[in-house]
């Protein structure tokens, strides 16, 4: 089943390791078994969930390429992650050149994320909060996919971003009239259309 995430990355110009895999796979086996009784994400078929979620998620590496953002050594935060995506994804490719923090309010994804990090042997910090409740971290990107409505988000985002920092809102199908000068649409085999909202703060 994870060839499948495998053969479309490449596809899509990104390659994975033996390693990245093999956690990708731990990721699609504990997230299918929590599912099943917590319910954390709508998306249940591992084939989905491969493409939907962990494919999807991916595509911000090639953001991060077009638009020359270089993320090593930075302090990234997924806002809303729920079950820990697009956040898990990349520390999976990044590994310790990005030092990750996921934003989440419901207490059974905060429970999933800190066993999920165990399973997979990777460092990241939950903080099991609102966005709005957090005023101590400010980040260098903040990431943020399906999360409510844009408008929250990037006011959300924008307070905690440091300065000259990027937020980051990817979106799938219509951008708000107001935000396409900031859109950039991105094509992928075994995706539709891609758009991301990048914010700068000045």
């Amino acid at each position: 089943m994870i060839e499948k995430l495998k053969e479309l990355a490449e596809k899509n110009g990104i390659y994975l390791s033996e390693d990245q895999l093999k956690k990708f796979e731990i990721y699609l086996n504990t997230l299918t078994k929590w599912n099943r009784v917590y319910n954390l994400t709508s998306i249940r078929k591992k084939e989905e969930i491969i493409t939907k979620h962990f494919l999807d998620s991916l595509t911000l590496v090639k953001l991060f390429e077009k638009i020359h953002l270089d993320i090593k050594g930075k302090k990234i935060a997924d806002l809303g992650t729920g079950a820990g995506f697009p956040g898990v994804p990349l520390k999976i490719y990044y590994g310790d050149d990005i030092d990750l923090y996921l934003i989440e309010a419901v207490q059974k994804k905060c429970i999933f994320l800190e066993m999920l990090k165990k399973e997979l042997g990777i460092e990241y910090i939950v903080l099991c909060d609102r966005a709005e409740n957090i005023k101590d971290e400010k980040f260098d990107v903040v990431v943020s996919r399906a999360t409510g409505e844009t408008f929250d988000v990037l006011k959300w985002g924008k307070d905690l971003l440091k300065k000259g920092g990027h937020l980051i809102i990817m979106k799938a199908k219509k951008v708000e009239e107001e935000l396409r000068p900031f859109t950039v649409s991105l094509s992928f085999v075994g995706l539709p259309e891609r758009k991301f909202i990048i914010i700068q703060k000045k």
